[in-house]
């Protein structure tokens, strides 16, 4: 039967092929027209001797559908129904479609594919084991609520592309055979057949291919560009991820921030979500001295405090400590004794060397302390924590101390598991954490390690201590957070060879190791290298935040594992003994037959 192409009332898509809409976009408008739609049985309902009702579905909605019973539906096959769209009787409308006051009569239906009973119900209020949902993908992603999570990234990608284009970039490919960079994270190898011994591996990131495309000239590129890392997986983790990948020459660090701004305020309003379009900035520095995190959750308060002076004199050891950080619980009246205990081995597991709790009280003299440690303090101690605090009558106050590092680190992580419920699920907040150091420590040899990747530029006030105060220089890198999940980072990159040949000197790396491992892009900026800063952020980490899910498989069609499985096709697997030949390769202490 040929079907006329009309316009889908609801989303504005054009029904083609065996269909003339999409069952989302009928309404009562086309009641006494005959039309035709395509899609999955979700329900089949008899009524009666000689009379069924077929719920239909595709992608946009589900439609009743009155059929005779001689035809043979079942749940999941696919069907081309051709009806009258009807109203349906009073009293039988459902409100919870949007087409629920219509039906589709005088059908005839075709039966376009039959289907085995699915393994699991595809109605999202029925739990499934994730592990059977990833054996049968195909299934799952029927679910409407994962067609909603990939179609919403969908949208996101879009508006990200538009922004990127509207503000003059040039989307580039770079490739997905490289050589090994200097990043950190483990890569994926791929041998070579045409140069036995000899491997490329896949990008962990476009890193220095965007770099080069500064040298050539490009100015402004961009890319959402497939990554691989060979490293252990988690919720917001995986081998295989999606980023956006930009870069930019003759920019200032606000210039990239303002770019990339831009692209997330955009990519919300495609998922439907509205943030502030200004988005606020924080140091490094505050946002560990006053969250305890480098990706702080900022929907929330409940800052922690540094009490470090109060015990500056204190006769209490487990107060004495270099740093010593606070934080008044929130919703004290829920920890009780056994929940204050376990708080004190969340910290240990932590790293800490423990947890002190004190509680506030009010007695006829004011506010008093009541903890184990409480009746060592002195009135002076007491008054002033009280004071520092700013507490009142049921708080709770809860101390690390250690390194400043380390008791931020410990007490921000306590914030969050306290404090997380206070935030409401439907609040987004972008906020940019700047002025990170340059060097994150020293290693076992006595070299300098880097925060972010050897080409960072350093931030030009602290030029001067290099040398003589390396740890205290902050570089010019900046990360995009939100709700506690970095989204990305980015930097300004060095592009001046004596600059380069210092950090390189300082990192232990020497003038043959930094050649043997980058020496094409040191060449490259020998003829002409501008000024240039870039940024990624995970479009995975961004999608799943939008749409509301706490883990990236699902917003991603087909997941691995936290294993690194697919149980849908069963890889990784062995492969035959001929291709390692090929290849030139033998395996080594394999525990099979490979042949």
């Amino acid at each position: 039967m040929e079907s006329k192409p009309v316009m889908n009332g609801s989303s504005g898509i054009e029904a083609r092929g065996l269909r003339n809409r999409y069952i989302g976009g009928l309404s009562g408008g086309e009641v006494g027209e005959r039309v035709t739609v395509c899609g999955w049985v979700a329900r089949v309902r008899e009524h009666g001797e000689h009379l069924v009702f077929v719920d239909v579905r595709d992608y946009s909605g589900i439609v009743q559908v009155v059929a005779h019973s001689t035809l043979d539906l079942r749940s999941e096959y696919v069907v081309q129904v051709d009806g009258l769209v009807s109203m349906r009787p009073p009293g039988t409308e459902n409100p919870g479609l949007a087409t629920g006051n219509i039906e589709l009569t005088e059908t005839v239906i075709e039966v376009l594919s039959s289907a085995d009973p699915p393994p699991f119900s595809l109605l999202d209020r029925v739990d499934v084991d994730e592990a059977t949902r990833l054996r049968f993908r195909y299934i799952d992603l029927r679910r409407d609520r994962m067609q909603h999570n990939l179609r919403a990234r969908a949208r996101i990608n879009s508006a990200i592309r538009s922004s990127m284009e509207r503000q003059g970039f040039t989307e580039i490919e770079t490739p997905l055979l490289w050589t090994p960079t200097p990043e950190g994270a483990r890569e994926f190898v791929v041998p070579s057949r045409l140069h036995q011994g000899s491997t490329y591996v896949l990008p962990q990131s476009p890193q220095i291919a965007k770099q080069l495309l500064m040298v050539a000239g490009f100015d402004r590129y961009y890319q959402i560009a497939r990554c691989l890392r060979d490293e252990d997986l988690r919720a917001d983790r995986q081998f295989e991820f999606t980023q956006l990948d930009l870069e930019a020459s003759f920019v200032t660090q606000r210039d990239i921030m303002d770019f990339i701004s831009d692209a997330v305020v955009s990519a919300a309003e495609a998922a439907d979500i509205h943030v502030n379009s200004e988005i606020g900035e924080i140091s490094w520095k505050d946002a560990m001295d006053r969250f305890g995190s480098d990706k702080p959750d900022m929907r929330f308060g409940n800052e922690l405090i540094d009490v470090t002076s109060v015990f500056a004199r204190t006769e209490v050891r487990a107060l004495s400590s270099p740093c010593l950080k606070a934080l008044v619980a929130p919703n004290p009246v829920s920890l009780s004794r056994s929940k204050l205990d376990d708080l004190v081995d969340r910290a240990k597991l932590l790293g800490a060397k423990g947890l002190l709790w004190l509680r506030v009280v009010a007695s006829d003299n004011g506010l008093l302390l009541e903890s184990p440690v409480s009746k060592f303090l002195t009135e002076q101690e007491t008054s002033d924590l009280i004071a520092a605090a700013q507490v009142a009558d049921g708080d709770i106050i809860l101390i690390v101390g250690d390194i400043w590092e380390k008791a931020c680190q410990v007490l921000g992580q306590v914030r969050l598991d306290l404090g997380k419920s206070q935030a409401h699920p439907d609040e987004y907040k972008f906020t940019w954490v700047v002025d990170f150091p340059l060097f994150e420590g020293i290693d076992q040899d006595g070299r300098l390690i880097s925060a972010h990747h050897p080409f960072t530029m350093p931030n030009q006030e602290d030029f001067p201590r290099l040398e003589s105060d390396p740890l205290s220089v902050r570089s010019q890198s900046y990360d995009l957070v939100l709700n506690g999940w970095e989204l990305g980072s980015g930097s300004i990159r060095i592009h001046r060879g004596a600059i380069q040949s210092k950090i390189f000197s300082l990192l232990g790396i020497s003038e043959e190791e930094a050649h043997n491992r980058f020496g094409f892009l040191l060449e490259a900026f020998k003829f002409g290298a501008p000024p240039h800063g870039g940024f990624a952020f995970g479009i995975d980490r961004l999608a799943a935040l939008l749409v509301g899910e706490e883990n990236i498989r699902e917003v991603i069609a087909f997941p691995k594992t936290q294993s690194g499985s697919d149980l849908m096709t069963g890889a990784p697997k062995e492969i035959d003994r001929k291709v390692w030949d090929l290849l030139g390769l033998a395996v080594k202490d394999s525990k099979k037959d490979l042949s």
